[in-house]
């Protein structure tokens, strides 16, 4: 009899933690399990690389409570006041008041859901896959009944608004709690100890052949270019450091370096790095391609890779950039040391402009350096497959 595993996240974004769940889902052996993607909302460009024989469900009620959950408060009220719905807005209010003064979130998320149902279908490991995310959190164990309750943390808790009371409170109720990094896990520990026994680094799975495969479909950079291609794989967000990546760009164009920098992704920050884009008068040399599903034909065909970020839980895209073996410079953000070794198959620098800039200048100058990374790359052996056993052993 197969079993049944559901995994929940906010959408199906192009993104690494959307991009893990798909290299992992590839690996579960669809005669032994079935799958489910349970997501907030349908919306991304990972959604038709959903594989046919998941399931995928939606919780039908977000739309409504999107509002409540990510706008301040006060908006809220007031919006319901604009609406005649006074008891909703003394509702809210109240409850909002009291999970802060309790310090307790998961009151708020009960009023939320008081009128949401509770999945039908039962199943063997429900998996909170965006964490940490409060509000899967609570759901998959208050929503969703299973054997086993998986908590799943993507990201450095000590760099983003990590609610430790609440984790305090609902991780409990968990299982097992997955950490995509070692040093992830232990910042982890640092700021919730009572997480140690239950957590477990699951390092992101990445298919070395699938990223080999892809890399040859589609038609990658079109522009001819004769110069060095720098690439940066991310969603352009300031955490993922793109602003550092167009100043060291205009260092190196002034200097004469010929080089173009291309970033692949979208996000919140396009604006503002449009305009610094222009302030530095990079305009035809620092390209923002936009998003694409597919980023592994610009991986290859790139002359460097870039990772620019100020934090990151378990990289991804720096493990693809790996499995294509090219030269990789990248921030030493939590998770980098255990996927590249310094000067052996890689250069991790401090999260500084001038370091990048240098790290940069070094591999221009002397290319027998990416021959050296290119080669001990080569000689890296997958092994994340393994970590699939973590999940089987739950059952």
């Amino acid at each position: 009899m197969k079993k049944n595993i559901v995994f929940m996240l906010i959408n199906m974004n192009v993104g690494g933690t959307e991009k893990a769940l798909l290299n992992m889902i590839s690996e579960i052996p669809k005669s032994e399990y079935d799958i489910t993607i349970l997501m907030l909302e349908k919306y991304g460009g990972f959604l038709n690389s959903i594989p046919s024989e998941v399931n995928v469900e939606y919780v039908k009620e977000y739309c409504e409570l999107k509002e409540v959950l990510n706008r301040p408060p006060k908006e809220v009220a007031l919006n319901l006041l604009k609406r005649g719905k006074i008891c909703g807005t003394i509702g809210l209010l109240f409850t909002q008041l009291l999970s802060k003064f309790l310090k307790n979130r998961s009151i708020f998320f009960k009023y939320v859901l008081k009128n949401v149902p509770g999945l039908k279908s039962e199943y063997d490991i429900a998996v909170a896959y965006a964490g940490p995310m409060d509000f899967i959190s609570y759901f998959v164990i208050h929503k969703i009944k299973a054997k086993k309750k998986v908590q799943w943390i993507h990201f450095d808790v000590s760099k983003i608004g990590f609610n430790i009371n609440f984790a305090v409170k609902i991780y409990k109720y968990f299982d097992r709690i997955y950490v995509v990094s070692d040093e992830a896990r232990k910042k982890l520990i640092k700021l919730a100890p009572s997480t140690k026994e239950k957590s477990e680094v699951f390092l992101n799975v990445v298919s070395s052949n699938i990223i080999k495969k892809q890399s040859l479909e589609g038609e990658g950079f079109r522009d001819n270019y004769e110069g060095h291609r720098i690439l940066t794989v991310g969603r352009l967000a300031n955490e993922k450091g793109q602003d550092i990546a167009i100043r060291v760009l205009a260092r190196l164009v002034k200097e004469g370096y010929k080089v173009k920098w291309y970033c692949l992704g979208e996000g919140s920050s396009r604006t503002e790095y449009e305009r610094l884009i222009k302030e530095y008068n990079v305009q035809d040399k620092f390209i923002l391609l936009g998003s694409n599903p597919n980023p592994y034909p610009y991986m290859d065909q790139c002359d460097i890779y870039v990772q620019p970020s100020r934090y990151e839980g378990y990289c991804i895209t720096l493990a693809e950039a790996r499995a294509l073996q090219k030269p990789i410079i990248t921030t030493n953000f939590t998770g980098a040391k255990e996927q590249i070794k310094n000067e052996i198959t890689g250069i991790i620098v401090d999260i500084q402009e001038e370091q990048i800039y240098f790290a940069i200048k070094k591999l221009l100058n002397n290319p027998r350096q990416s021959t050296v990374f290119y080669f001990n790359l080569s000689k890296e052996i997958f092994k994340d497959i393994n970590q699939m056993e973590k999940i089987y052993h739950l059952v």
